[in-house]
């Protein structure tokens, strides 16, 4: 008794589009929910005074 492997090239390439558009959904809902939530946004103004000394005259 001989066991054969079956290697159909259909079937392959079925599986590839199921677990593909699978992952695309997935994605897709995770950006979909994150827009979905509100940060909030930064209330203390950042601000760095940086030095004369750091610069340099390019000419």
């Amino acid at each position: 008794m001989q066991f054969t492997k079956k290697t159909s090239s259909r079937g392959i390439i079925f599986s590839l589009a199921i677990k593909l558009s699978l992952i695309s959904i997935i994605v897709l809902g995770v950006v979909f929910l994150l827009n979905k939530i509100d940060f909030p946004a930064p209330k203390k103004e950042i601000e760095k005074i940086i030095p004369n000394e750091n610069f340099k005259i390019v000419k």
